[in-house]
């Protein structure tokens, strides 16, 4: 019971002074829990009280309820004052305001009175049910698992304890195990053993409570063993079969993991050679009678010969017997003259096949008109051919039937390796008799042709303003699909393409905006564009001569690229990314990006190795992703600091499927490994009607000096041959490594024997000295009609070239919210936005994410960049669900949240 207002005021008044100090309390009342119906007890004690009385919620406790225990220190004889009060569930319950029920105490001496601290008292509970119970999963070996648990409400707070199968886990003896992380269960690396049935156990003051159980379980995955060696072939003679074998034991499947794909038992068809024992042939007739007066008859063990280990003939291979029944007579002149008439014949057949050799030695020479003039090896720069007058009927010429005049020398220049097949001089019938006083052309015994960079040469005939190399038989005439007519008497029509453009219109929910097939996009994040506003924002890159000057030591690495307009102001860095062939490694490589300027010029940004705060870039093996602030054109050059700096180089070579004569090209081209680069290529033989004849293949050009040699191997004898002086070609360094994005292009010549050759199969080595090789693997067939369709290894993207909204984004935009306010926010133990970064290995450069007003919504920027095409988002959640176990916040972002946002990603976009 307590004392009403009247008596809260007299109170005080009514205690007598005495001399001393203010009362200092010993000992202060504690918070407490009502448990059940159980009253609980207060108490304060202080020294010098004259007397003590508790206050609760603002009103003074009836001093009857008080008990009161009086004592003297002995130490400073100041009298101690202890008081005792009982507060029932019902008081608390009957209590209703805005804070909990509390009480204090109030001790006085004659100087005055001092008070207690406030002690809270509650009324303990634990509900039944736990908001959320952990949830049984299948996982596979050393995958992660995260067993979640809200225990039920209650106060005081529940502690929470795993159990796995009824056995208490201890998270401090297995470090593989945390169970710190707001009550959840993590389990890095999943073992064998960590399979089993986990309960979570919550507990307060008044009562325990269990969850559900949750069944994890650890499964492996089959794994294939190594193949055995093949078994002998099952037939001793003839065509039998070997097999080899594995098994799914590296590891077996477990506890249902998925059992290996694919076969256990391989055969292939072999053939053991059967043993054939020789056999005679029949006797030759008997030889005349020689002056010992014996002939001789032989025989061979021929009919067959032993092969294959099978026995030889048995018996004589020669016999002898007298010729004159015994009657010999031996005649010496008879003899003698016998041996000189058998050495004139023998001499007389010598001299006969001797002058038949020569003759059709030099007929075969003739053939060709070509006389070897010079045999040395070559050496850089376009080697020239010197040709003698052909003779009439010369199949060298592009038409026989023309009668040149034998008096007078005619020379030509024919570069074989030509840098772009839309840009090169063709060679008429007509032209090559033209006189041409300034070329001249030797011939290598070697057939090898060293090829360099040098002028064009001059044609004083007729010149075409875009013609292919020449043949002798119009061999780059091939025909355009569902036209007749060749297709080199089009070619002046064709548009010189200069660059490749596309926009987008962009507002205030930003965007991405791809260029199909060239690996460029750029990306517009959400709020970079004020609200309400809208921009037309376009993409090119350049695809003509490039307007970067280099000055020798750099090496241009990439398109150049534009986006604009120049004059539009972003809040937030885009991401554009712009893809490059350097084999990226910091030791052999010095990487800058560059801006062109206004009046045309070229400036450098950064270093891609530097740090700056105006802009990042961050390097990936085949792109670049840059974080800019302005609009412009802009593109990644590189110095090679070792002679161990490699460009990618894709290598591809082409072809026609019909050809309506006997000859035939393969043109191979070497670009930088860009696919802005190739799709060049691709264009530009679809329009003459070509076919890519193998997968484009990968060499490493390292910067060594040493040049690049491309040749042909393997051509099929007796169905086709190369042409003369065709088989080998090389480039020097210079003209592969600076070449920048111009395609290097050798053609070589072939001929069919008949027109009933349809199939060619033969092998390109391109490969540079003392470096990297590849090999083409050229298997096609050759058909005498057009086919409809032309069917190339790149196809169109898919990808819409602008997209807008959420749809464009792979995060999304409330995802990215909860991300951005989680770690925006310095944490206390420093796990913030600089982890973020470091666990999506974007943090080189620090220091430009802390110029940001939202780091961690530039980082997801430039994710999104970095992922647009094959990636998703499990290496982000995994990344969230690491650093959330120091962070309680992103718990509310679920790794199935992330699967559905990727599903909804893809299926807007198609993939």
């Amino acid at each position: 019971m307590h004392i009403g207002t009247d008596n809260s005021e007299v109170l005080p008044e009514s205690i007598p002074s005495a001399p001393g100090t203010l009362p200092h309390f010993i000992e202060e009342p504690d918070d407490a829990y009502i448990i059940k119906s159980n009253p609980i007890a207060l108490r304060c004690k202080a020294r010098p009280a004259m007397q003590i009385f508790f206050k609760c919620n603002g009103e003074w406790v009836h001093q009857n309820e008080h008990v009161s225990e009086e004592s003297l220190d002995e130490s400073s004889g100041l009298k101690v004052r202890e008081v005792f009060i009982n507060v029932t569930r019902q008081q608390v319950e009957d209590f209703h305001g805005p804070e909990d029920y509390w009480c204090q105490c109030v001790a006085w001496s004659h100087l005055g009175t001092s008070k207690s601290r406030k002690a809270s008292v509650r009324i303990a509970y634990l509900r039944k049910n736990f908001e959320q119970d952990p949830q049984g999963r299948e996982v596979p070996i050393e995958g992660m698992i995260v067993l979640h648990c809200r225990p039920p409400e209650g106060v005081p707070a529940a502690e929470v304890e795993w159990l796995k199968n009824e056995e208490p886990i201890d998270s401090e003896q297995d470090e593989n195990i945390d169970t710190r992380a707001d009550h959840n269960l993590i389990i890095r690396q999943a073992r064998l053993s960590d399979s089993g049935n986990y309960t979570c156990m919550a507990a307060n003051i008044v009562a325990k409570r269990r969850s559900l159980s949750a069944t994890v379980v650890v499964y492996v995955n089959g794994g294939w063993s190594s193949w055995t060696e093949w078994s002998a072939c099952n037939v001793r003679c003839g065509r039998g079969w070997q097999k080899r074998s594995r098994t799914c034991t590296n590891p077996a499947p477990l506890n249902g993991g998925a059992f290996c794909e694919g076969m256990s038992v391989q055969k292939i068809t072999c053939t053991s050679l059967c043993p054939v024992d020789g056999s005679w042939e029949v006797w030759s007739e008997w030889s005349v009678c020689s002056p010992e007066c014996e002939h001789l008859r032989i025989r061979e063990c021929t009919a067959p010969a032993p092969r294959n280990g099978g026995k030889f003939c048995e018996g004589l291979s020669q016999e002898s017997e007298n010729c004159t029944d015994g009657l010999c007579i031996l005649g010496i002149e008879s003899a003698s003259d016998i041996a000189l008439y058998s050495g004139l014949g023998a001499a007389v057949v010598a001299v006969a096949v001797l002058v038949i050799g020569v003759t059709l030695y030099r007929r075969s020479q003739s053939d060709y008109g070509v006389d070897v003039i010079d045999s040395s090896a070559l050496t850089g720069g376009f080697q020239t051919f010197n040709f003698k007058t052909v003779r009439q009927g010369n199949s060298l010429l592009l038409n026989s039937a023309m009668q040149p005049d034998l008096t007078v020398s005619r020379t030509y220049s024919g570069p074989i390796c030509l840098q772009d097949p839309l840009d090169k001089e063709l060679m008429t019938e007509s032209s090559l008799f033209n006189p041409l006083s300034d070329i001249k052309v030797k011939v290598q015994s070697s057939f090898m042709v060293s090829l360099g960079v040098s002028e064009r040469a001059e044609y004083h005939g007729k010149n075409h303003s875009r013609t292919f190399p020449h043949g002798n038989n119009h061999s780059f005439s091939t025909m355009h699909p569902r036209n007749k007519t060749p297709y080199i008497q089009n070619l002046s029509s064709l548009p010189t393409r200069t660059e490749l453009r596309t926009t987008g219109v962009f507002g205030h929910l930003g965007g991405r905006l791809v260029m199909p097939n060239t690996g460029v996009s750029l990306l517009i994040p959400h709020g970079a564009i004020p609200e309400e506003n809208s921009w037309e924002i376009y993409m090119s890159i350049n695809q003509g001569e490039p307007s970067i000057q280099s000055d020798g030591s750099e090496v241009l690495l990439s398109p150049e690229v534009t986006c604009g307009p120049p004059d539009m102001i972003v809040t937030t860095p885009f991401a554009l990314t712009i893809p490059h062939c350097a084999d990226v490694s910091s030791e052999h490589w010095n990487i800058h990006l560059k801006k062109r300027t206004q009046q045309g010029k070229w400036e450098e940004v950064m270093s891609v190795e530097d740090e700056s705060t105006s802009c990042y870039c961050l390097l990936d093996p085949f792109a670049c992703h840059v974080l800019l602030d302005s609009f412009g054109t802009y593109a990644l050059t590189g110095e090679p600091i070792t002679d161990c700096a490699v460009k990618q180089l894709k290598v591809a070579v082409f072809g026609c499927m019909s050809c309506n004569s006997l000859d035939y090209n393969l043109r191979v081209y070497c670009v930088d490994n860009t696919p802005c680069a190739f799709q060049e290529v691709v264009s530009d033989e679809r329009h003459q009607g070509g076919q890519l004849l193998e997968e484009p293949k990968l060499l490493h050009f390292k910067g060594n000096t040493f040049s690049l040699q491309i040749s042909v191997l393997d051509i099929p004898p007796f169905l086709w041959r190369i042409k003369p002086f065709t088989a080998c070609q090389e480039v020097p360094f210079s003209r592969v490594w600076c070449s920048n994005r111009q395609p290097l292009h050798c053609a070589f010549s072939l001929e069919r024997y008949t027109p009933t050759t349809t199939q060619l199969s033969c092998k390109i080595c391109i490969r540079q000295l003392k470096g990297h090789e590849q090999i083409l693997q050229v298997q096609t067939s050759i058909l005498e009609s057009e086919r409809e369709a032309i069917t190339f290894f790149a196809q169109e993207d898919s990808t819409f070239p602008a997209q807008t909204g959420p749809k464009a984004f792979k995060i999304p935009y409330s995802i990215r919210q909860r991300i951005c306010a989680t770690f925006d926010t310095p944490n206390a133990k420093g796990k913030d936005w600089q982890m973020l970064a470091q666990k999506n290995s974007i943090n080189r450069n620090l220091s430009y994410f802390a110029t940001q007003s939202s780091p961690s919504a530039v980082i997801l920027n430039l994710w999104e960049a970095r992922h647009q095409q094959d990636g998703d988002l499990d290496s982000l959640a995994c990344a969230l669900e690491e650093i959330g176990r120091t962070h309680t916040k992103l718990s509310n972002i679920s790794e199935s949240q992330l699967d559905e946002a990727d599903f909804n990603y893809s299926r807007q976009n198609g993939l």
